[in-house]
């Protein structure tokens, strides 16, 4: 299958002369978690919740409110793209190989489409994906965090260990998930409540269970891989975490879930 009839055509964009605070507007407006920025029409970078949270949580950006930061010192500059008739295990392997969660799609110089892992997890539903269960591909060896460790610091061990979200565990307990959006989020309202001379000694008050979700949907390592896509689409959750008991012990992500029909596709 080429990739064109997987992508979506309907694609959200900002002007890289923006500010942060629009790129949020159109975020939450749209439900997405990245936007391909451009420069006269012409597609110059693409932007994420993950590089926002990345951004708003450095130093050099800690006091600056979202309204004075442009989108074009936070994109992403260096944008893989596809040809729209290239095939959908060559996309996929691109995607693993770049560490990418989506791609704009080309028609010669034209963007016409995007595709991400969330369209992905679309496949993976169906009779092939009913005899593969969690367990032959979930992460075991996965970075969680502490209720109340900061947000600092949990922002620097998802900077280290590339990903999106992580376990928020109390004695190997699953009691929360802490993602690049609550992170996001959680810089924004900063900004907004405390006044900047206080920022940067408050900021290191911020615990992870004040930004936590709680009740955190959840998996087992027996469930299929097409029970886990549906719930991915029902939720827009890219990862769930694994539990036997109370214990957590993986997790699954969309990531995984493209690997598999990398391989499945090849």
């Amino acid at each position: 299958m080429q990739i064109k009839n997987l992508m979506s055509e309907d694609i959200i964009t900002i002007d890289k002369d923006q500010n942060l605070s629009d790129a949020l507007k159109l975020l939450r407006k749209h439900n997405v978690s990245r936007l391909p920025v451009t420069n006269n029409k012409e597609l110059v970078g693409i932007i994420s919740e993950r590089d926002i949270a990345n951004k708003l949580g450095s130093s050099k950006y800690e006091s600056m409110p979202a309204s004075r930061l442009h989108i074009s010192s936070v994109m992403v500059k260096d944008v893989f793209t596809v040809p729209q008739t290239m095939q959908l295990d060559e996309v996929a392997s691109l995607m693993l190989e770049k560490g990418i969660g989506s791609v704009p799609v080309m028609d010669d110089e034209k963007m016409v489409g995007i595709v991400s892992k969330a369209d992905f997890v679309t496949l993976a539903v169906g009779i092939a994906f009913d005899k593969i269960t969690v367990k032959e591909i979930m992460k075991k060896d996965l970075t969680v965090v502490s209720p109340t460790e900061r947000l600092v610091h949990a922002r620097r061990l998802m900077i280290e260990a590339h990903v999106g979200r992580l376990p928020v565990v109390d004695e190997d307990r699953l009691i929360g998930m802490v993602t690049s959006k609550d992170l996001m989020r959680a810089f924004i309202d900063f900004r907004k409540k405390v006044p900047e001379k206080y920022q940067k000694s408050q900021i290191k008050e911020v615990l992870v269970e004040d930004i936590m979700s709680s009740n955190p949907t959840y998996t087992s390592k027996d469930t299929t891989i097409s029970e886990v896509a549906k719930i991915m689409m029902d939720t827009g959750y890219n990862g769930l975490p694994v539990v036997e008991g109370e214990e957590v012990v993986g997790i699954i992500t969309q990531t995984d879930i493209l690997r598999l029909i990398e391989k499945l596709e090849s």
